[in-house]
């Protein structure tokens, strides 16, 4: 009986385990994306209409109730750009990939080496670029707008992808892992109203990728030769080769100790 019990116990933290992993999976796709602000809505709408409920607020209680049978209809058009990518990472295998990760220190490093190497050369050439390394956040949406590839990450490849006047120049280069996933690919356009007018399309692009997803976005501005990045809804501007790889060291690498300041400017 004991034994049948214990037994019992492992299945259910194993079952307790998986569906965690499940649902962290789910917040980590939807994170960085409009989805969450949807979420948040569906949160205050519950908790209204439990404190109407509690409050004998009738009326109120009533158009709300009405108004959950309507969203229950509504919300797979509202989450069909969450849902659609989350049936095509399962279908692909790739719903527990974590690319990144599954790269080891060393080809991590090459990684960032090969990107650091190509973002000098194209800031020397004054080559205006615009690059978005995939992180937790799938980025298939946005692969699909541009020219689909398959190659690894050099400094070279990179290069050649931006020279302009070539059908690949216009748009964003896409990479997930340590390979180019896309180029020429749209991006959506941050809309807040803090960003700087000097500011051009490029690093209004960059911005708003990594304000949607967790993405990291490297512009280099085709007036100045300035590399930034922009993660989280922020833009680093102003970084040379060496700031530019410690940072990418932070953010891809994990968490590490950055022993310097940075001009960070969303306007």
């Amino acid at each position: 009986m004991l034994a049948a019990l214990r037994s019992l116990d492992i299945i259910n933290i194993i079952d307790i385990a998986i569906v965690g992993f499940v649902l962290y999976k789910l917040i980590m796709l939807i994170k960085g994306t409009r989805a969450v602000q949807l979420i948040k809505g569906l949160a205050v709408l519950l908790i209204a209409s439990n404190l109407s409920r509690w409050l004998h607020l009738n009326t109120i209680h009533w158009v709300l109730q009405n108004a959950w049978t309507v969203l229950f209809v509504a919300l797979p058009v509202v989450f069909q750009p969450e849902l659609r990518r989350a049936l095509e990472q399962l279908g692909r295998g790739k719903f527990f990939a974590r690319p990144l990760s599954s790269l080891g220190e060393e080809a991590r490093n090459r990684l960032i080496g090969e990107i650091v190497r190509g973002m000098e050369a194209l800031s020397r050439d004054r080559t205006g670029t615009l690059l978005v390394i995939e992180r937790e956040t799938g980025l298939n949406d946005f692969v699909e707008t541009g020219i689909k590839l398959d190659g690894v990450v050099s400094a070279e490849f990179l290069v050649n992808l931006f020279v302009p006047k070539t059908p690949l120049h216009d748009g964003a280069v896409i990479i997930r892992g340590d390979r180019v996933l896309a180029a020429g690919c749209f991006l959506p356009l941050s809309e807040s109203p803090h960003i700087s007018k000097q500011l051009g399309t490029r690093h209004r692009a960059a911005i708003g990728i990594s304000e949607q997803s967790d993405a990291l976005a490297l512009v280099v501005s085709e007036e100045t030769g300035v590399i930034s990045l922009a993660e989280d809804g922020r833009l680093i501007r102003y970084l040379d080769e060496k700031t530019l790889r410690e940072w990418l060291a932070k953010f891809l690498q994990g968490p590490q100790p950055v022993n310097f300041k940075y001009r960070r400017s969303a306007s």
